[in-house]
């Protein structure tokens, strides 16, 4: 009788070895779609909040504020709407470019002074969220609307 050796082969190791390099790509490229879409989720979901202390900020004023910028506040008369405005995740995803990755508050509607009546909050979105396709967005008080607010 011959003694048996216990182990593995060298085709077994081979094998094994391929299929775990294979699950492993499956899983880093499912992270990297969930990332993409929490980037996207996470700019929709800034952009209502960003709209909700504007909108509590025209309810107390009467008009919107002149200038908002990125981790600033939104603020009037000792009350405070947002207290640091967000600033878009990075890297840019999809269809946008790292210069529109950006939240660009601009007053609009008439001039109430130095103050503004409406804003156009830019933003873009890399794929499709939320029922929003993916591209350049613009939420105004009535909503976000597909296109730059610049055209």
């Amino acid at each position: 009788m011959t003694k048996q050796k216990k182990g593995f082969t060298l085709i077994e190791l081979l094998v094994v070895i391929a299929i775990i390099g294979i699950l492993a790509t499956l899983a880093v490229v499912a992270l990297q779609q969930a990332r993409k879409n929490a980037r996207d989720a996470k700019r929709i979901a800034d952009v209502r909040q960003m709209q909700t202390a504007l909108e509590l900020y025209f309810n107390d004023n009467q008009y919107y504020p002149d200038v908002v910028t990125d981790g600033g506040t939104i603020a009037s008369n000792g009350v405070t709407y947002m207290n640091i405005v967000p600033s878009a995740p990075t890297p840019a995803d999809g269809t946008c470019a790292a210069a529109s990755n950006t939240y660009t508050y601009t007053g609009a509607g008439t001039a109430v002074g130095d103050y503004w009546g409406s804003y156009t909050i830019d933003f873009c979105l890399g794929g499709q969220t939320g029922g929003l396709d993916a591209g350049e967005k613009y939420a105004t008080p009535g909503g976000i609307i597909d296109g730059s607010s610049t055209y």
